[in-house]
C-alpha cells in the first residue's frame, strides 16, 4: 500500500446498489469516497468535502452527466471519469469534450476503475515543474449562442447570423449540451407535425448552416450527427439574452 494514491472521491450513480458497490470497493483500496444519487447529491458532497475525483455516470435522471461534467470543468482541480453503459462513439466523444479526464464504459471491471483513480490521482498531483502545460479554461474557449442578436459565436469571437429555423435548431441544443436531441423534437419545435423518415429537410439545413459557420470562422462548428437519433453539440457552450 506505500505507493497506493489515496484520493477523495465522489461516485454519481443512481443505480443503488451499483454505486453501493463502487464506494465499497474504492473505501477498502485505500479511498475515501462518497455515493451520491445526482447532481443536487453531489453539489452538496462539493460543498463539504475535499474532492478530488468524480466518477459521473452519463444516464443519470434529471441533470444528465454531460450537463454535470460540463460545469464541473468550472473547477479546474477535480477529475472527472466518465461511466456510460452506451457505446456509441459521439458518446466517448462529447464526455471528453465536455471535460472529462477518462471514459469508461459499463459494465465496469473494479480494479481497472480504481487503477484510472489512480493515475489521475498522481496526474493532478503533478509539480507544477512537471505538469504539461495547462489546457484554456472551458469558459475561455466555449462557444457562445446570443438569443437576443440570434447569432452563433465562435471562441474566437466570429458571429454568425442564424435564420428562424436554425436559431430554433442551435436552441435545443445548446439548451442541452454534449446530449443528442431527436429528430421528433427537432420537427416538432420547427412546427412540423411529426417527423417522417423521408423528410430530409432538417439535413439539409445542418449541412447548410454548418457550410455557412465554416466559411465565416475557417473551421467546423462541434454539431455532430448522432445515427438513430438525432444532433448533438459536442463543445462547451454558453447562451446570453
Amino acid at each position: 500500500m506505500g505507493n497506493t494514491v489515496m484520493a477523495c472521491i465522489a461516485v454519481v450513480e443512481d443505480e443503488d446498489s451499483l454505486r453501493a458497490d463502487l464506494v465499497e470497493y474504492l473505501e477498502a483500496s485505500g479511498h475515501r469516497a462518497w455515493g451520491c444519487d445526482g447532481g443536487p447529491a453531489l453539489d452538496r458532497v462539493l460543498a463539504q468535502a475535499p474532492v478530488e475525483i468524480v466518477v459521473l455516470d452519463v444516464n443519470l435522471p434529471g441533470e444528465s452527466g454531460f450537463a454535470i461534467a460540463s460545469r464541473l470543468r468550472e473547477r479546474a482541480a477535480v477529475g472527472i471519469i466518465m461511466l456510460t453503459a452506451r457505446g456509441l462513439s459521439v458518446d466517448r466523444v462529447v464526455g471528453l469534450e465536455l471535460g472529462a479526464d477518462v471514459y469508461m464504459v459499463k459494465p465496469v471491471e473494479l480494479r481497472e476503475l480504481e487503477a484510472q483513480v489512480r493515475a489521475l490521482a498522481r496526474r493532478l498531483r503533478l509539480p507544477a515543474e512537471d505538469a504539461p502545460p495547462p489546457a484554456a479554461p472551458a469558459r475561455a474557449s466555449a462557444w457562445v449562442y446570443d438569443r437576443l442578436a440570434w447569432t452563433l459565436n465562435s471562441p474566437d469571437g466570429v458571429a454568425v447570423k442564424l435564420t428562424g429555423n436554425e436559431r430554433v435548431f442551435v436552441s435545443l441544443l445548446v439548451a442541452r449540451p454534449g446530449e443528442p436531441v431527436t429528430r421528433a423534437d427537432i420537427y416538432a419545435a420547427l412546427g412540423k407535425r411529426q417527423w417522417d423518415p423521408l423528410d430530409r429537410s432538417v439535413d439539409s439545413m445542418v449541412r447548410r448552416l454548418r457550410a455557412k459557420c465554416e466559411e465565416a470562422m475557417g473551421g467546423p462548428i462541434p454539431i455532430e450527427a448522432v445515427h438513430g437519433t438525432g444532433y448533438a453539440f459536442t463543445a462547451p457552450v454558453a447562451a446570453k439574452g
